[in-house]
């Protein structure tokens, strides 16, 4: 295990999971209110009746939706969490405004993942490859998604850099989506693509390893705050 993993002080609060969908909660409140504010600075007294008719703006309903995925996801990752896996939820990028929706650490490695709730089936779409460039997209429905891998890949990144030597690896977990009946999970640049059973079923049999789960968990947990 690398060097660079050191156990904090006890007074960092490392061991903190925090919750699921917190972040994302928070700002669909925040939105809400200040959609909600606007209607009633416009129609003045009738602002109250204003805001009851009024639907959600769809900006606004996609954070809640957002943090409703996360927090079913974080849910069933709590149930797996035992002596051999441990989960950290909505941890804040250092230097950055975005955050890492879960974190599982096993035996076997680090696991970052980032929950979706959208709807349509996800599909690995491969474009080229004998004379033509390889190129592998994400596709949800209809909706070129391939973005959403370039992100879980950066996370990756940022926490790789953080602990040395440890494995990471990163997961795009879909809830309610349409998957098929019979297969359905693949991966795409090192990125697995599944949804929750699939991923828990995985993550459980992460046993086979090296890594010191609750040394390990305090680690990244203090690199990684709540958001």
């Amino acid at each position: 295990m690398s060097q660079d993993l050191e156990t904090p002080d006890d007074d960092s609060l490392a061991a903190e999971s925090g919750v699921a969908g917190s972040s994302a909660r928070r700002e669909y409140e925040r939105r809400k209110a200040k959609d909600e504010e606007k209607l009633r600075e416009k129609w003045g007294r009738f602002g109250g009746l204003a805001v009851a008719l009024s639907d959600e703006r769809q900006h606004t309903k996609s954070w809640d939706r957002g943090a409703i995925g996360e927090e079913r996801l974080g849910a069933r990752l709590n149930s797996l969490a035992a002596d051999g896996l441990a989960v950290l939820h909505d941890r804040r990028i250092p230097g950055s405004k975005a955050n890492i929706d879960h974190i599982a650490i096993t035996p076997a490695g680090i696991w970052v993942i980032d929950a979706k709730r959208y709807k349509g089936r996800p599909e690995l779409k491969i474009e080229g490859g004998i004379l033509r460039p390889r190129v592998e997209k994400l596709l949800v429905g209809r909706r070129d998604c391939t973005k959403l891998v370039d992100g879980v890949l950066k996370q990756v990144d940022v926490v790789r850099d953080l602990v040395g030597d440890v494995p990471v690896t990163g997961a795009l977990c879909f809830i309610e989506a349409d998957w098929p009946l019979i297969g359905g999970a693949f991966s795409t640049r090192g990125v697995y693509v599944l949804w929750p059973k699939r991923l828990a079923k995985v993550l459980i049999e992460q046993t086979t390893g090296e890594v010191d789960v609750p040394r390990t968990l305090e680690s990244v947990a203090a690199r990684f705050k709540s958001a």
